[in-house]
């Protein structure tokens, strides 16, 4: 747990090149779904970089049948999942 949100690691990938994947369940069905953004994986200051793999809000059925293709092609990913009820876990989309 850390500042109040749980959060578990659902698939472990490649330790040297896994892409990342964050599910944010907001406990309500619905969910905010990020991944790498294309380009540099972290910007200037040497935060990682998000890009939003659905539109939110994002049931998990649609969430899960894009990890499935995903897993398909690249079976190196890793998947977290946070619990945050109210926002997206302090992730942010680049723009």
């Amino acid at each position: 747990m850390v500042d109040g949100l749980y959060g578990a690691v659902l698939r472990k990938g490649a330790e040297e090149a896994g892409a990342v994947y964050v599910i944010v369940d907001h406990l309500d069905g619905t969910c905010h779904f990020f991944g790498p953004a294309p380009g540099p994986s972290h910007d200037d200051e040497g935060e990682r970089r998000w890009a939003l793999e659905l539109p939110p809000p994002s049931a998990m059925a649609d969430i899960n049948a894009v990890l499935d293709r995903k897993r398909r092609y690249d079976p190196d990913i890793w998947i977290v999942e946070v619990e945050d009820r109210k926002g997206t876990a302090g992730l942010v989309a680049s723009a």
